[in-house]
């Protein structure tokens, strides 16, 4: 099974139930912690580590359907329904649970994607951490300063690096690099998946990403019945981390609504 970090509830509600966070591409459980502390104040929250990412098995295979059985697994073990926030690829998969699993949903958060197949590509991130020198590398600040050769934005670098096992000589990647590249194109896509998730869904947006446009709500509401759509100002694609209380705040208020 997917490993799993759980943050118990500060003071349970038993009428709210537990809340499952699913990370996107070369993310972990990791940089969630902050926000599902916070999420934790009246119910549990369980954070995952996706497969090929973090301390979560390796597998040869990407696809949206076998990311769903990895969170239906998770789900169904902890206590079903849930309600289930994930993050670009994350999202992509809690709506895949959701479509085929939704008894198993309760309420679902979709932060910054849509269910659509996209035609950017994310493996130059792949070529910059496997070109990272990893010889004598025993800091983060110096991890940092040499990725910055090949990575611009500081924003992504932390993020990258709190995929990089520092305690390991010589340190390694938590990520398998050659598994998320080889299924880049199922990552990127959608498989087409059909039915209808009856409940309450919010698509989540950084209002200067360019993830889910306009002419995407049509296919949003085919799949989701009840979809509500919000905006973070001042946010792009990475809108929990660079708007984490403001995204905290439109969360609960969905979700104990």
């Amino acid at each position: 099974m997917l490993a799993t970090t759980t943050y118990p509830a500060t003071a349970a509600d038993p009428n709210l139930p537990d809340v499952l966070i699913v990370h996107g591409l070369y993310g972990s459980a990791r940089n969630w912690g902050v926000i599902a502390r916070h999420l934790a104040d009246r119910r549990a929250v369980h954070v995952v580590d996706m497969r090929n990412h973090g301390q979560s098995p390796r597998a040869s295979s990407q696809s949206y359907p076998d990311m769903a059985g990895d969170l239906a697994e998770v789900v169904m073990s902890l206590g079903a329904p849930m309600d289930v926030l994930g993050h670009s690829m994350g999202g992509k998969a809690a709506m895949q649970l959701a479509l085929t699993r939704p008894e198993l949903v309760r309420k679902l958060v979709v932060a910054d994607i849509a269910p659509v197949a996209y035609t950017h590509d994310q493996t130059q991130y792949i070529a910059a951490m496997r070109a990272l020198d990893l010889n004598g590398l025993t800091s983060r600040s110096e991890a940092d300063r040499r990725l910055s050769a090949t990575v611009n934005d500081p924003a992504l670098r932390a993020f990258f690096l709190q995929s990089l096992d520092l305690k390991a000589q010589p340190p390694v990647w938590r990520l398998n690099l050659d598994v998320l590249e080889d299924q880049m194109p199922l990552i990127v896509g959608w498989p087409g998946t059909t039915g209808r998730f009856e409940g309450h869904t919010l698509f989540l947006t950084g209002a200067l990403s360019h993830y889910v446009k306009p002419e995407y709500r049509d296919a949003i509401r085919s799949l989701f019945s009840k979809s509500h759509f919000a905006k973070l100002p001042g946010a792009g694609h990475w809108l929990h981390a660079e708007r984490p209380r403001e995204f905290e705040q439109a969360v609960q208020v969905f979700l104990n609504a």
